[in-house]
């Protein structure tokens, strides 16, 4: 463990400077491929894929609320890397990481329970209802709101990045809970058509274009996070001398 930590240590890659030199123009290119996967993506799924048998041109919303959805999860597991991270080695980096996806994650899961319940009223009769897969997600939404609030209200940065990592690390659990919770209970939301053993249960003409949404989504993230990061690296090291002869 020693030599692992002495190693991360010494390692470049972890470096903030490094990071910063490395990534001038990786958020560029991912903002630009999400532009264009997005657009893409959205023209095929709202105009061109087949309407539904059952819910009609209603389950068009699916092609923001499942990337929403998936996104919401994608970053709160990103979080728990870094948190264990943060715990076991202690890396600027990894802290940094953190705080900046968190407001991420929380519009994300903001996003995939607004467009669940619009979706939701035609097909259920309601735009809301406690299902299992509803308030785990709520949760989720919660559990951001939690981490924000922790990052804003100690004013010690290394204090307050480890308070928000105990509790990423013990909300981790509620991500497992989300994605069987279709299995788990009896519920109205519908069953994964994604993630399951076999062929998804969606029609390849509807597919594709969530897929590319999928990917739009991912990229745009990826891009933004890697944008907060390097403007939280410019302002924690803005007393060094590299950021001042930037």
């Amino acid at each position: 463990m020693r030599r692992m930590l002495r190693l991360m240590s010494q390692s470049q890659w972890i470096s903030l400077k490094y990071f910063y030199s490395r990534s001038t123009n990786t958020a560029c290119w991912c903002m630009g491929f999400a532009l264009i996967l997005l657009c893409i993506g959205g023209i095929d799924g709202l105009f061109f894929a087949p309407a539904d048998y059952q819910q009609g041109d209603a389950f068009r919303i699916i092609y923001v609320h499942v990337p929403a959805a998936f996104m919401s999860m994608a970053i709160y597991g990103l979080m728990t890397i870094s948190a264990l991270i943060l715990f076991i080695w202690k890396i600027k980096l990894a802290e940094i990481f953190l705080k900046v996806s968190v407001p991420i994650g929380f519009w994300m899961t903001f996003l995939a329970l607004a467009t669940g319940s619009l979706w939701g009223k035609p097909m259920w009769g309601t735009a809301w209802i406690w299902d299992a897969r509803l308030t785990s997600e709520f949760i989720l939404l919660c559990l951001y709101f939690a981490i924000i609030a922790i990052l804003n209200a100690i004013s010690e940065p290394n204090k307050s990045a480890r308070t928000a990592s105990m509790v990423v690390l013990i909300g981790a659990i509620d991500l497992p809970i989300i994605h069987y919770s279709v299995y788990w209970w009896n519920t109205l939301h519908q069953g994964s058509t994604l993630l399951r053993w076999g062929q998804p249960t969606m029609d390849k003409m509807m597919l594709y274009p969530l897929f590319i949404m999928l990917a739009g989504f991912l990229f745009y993230t990826i891009g933004l996070i890697i944008y907060r990061a390097r403007t939280e690296i410019l302002f924690r090291e803005r007393k060094t001398q590299w950021v001042k002869d930037l």
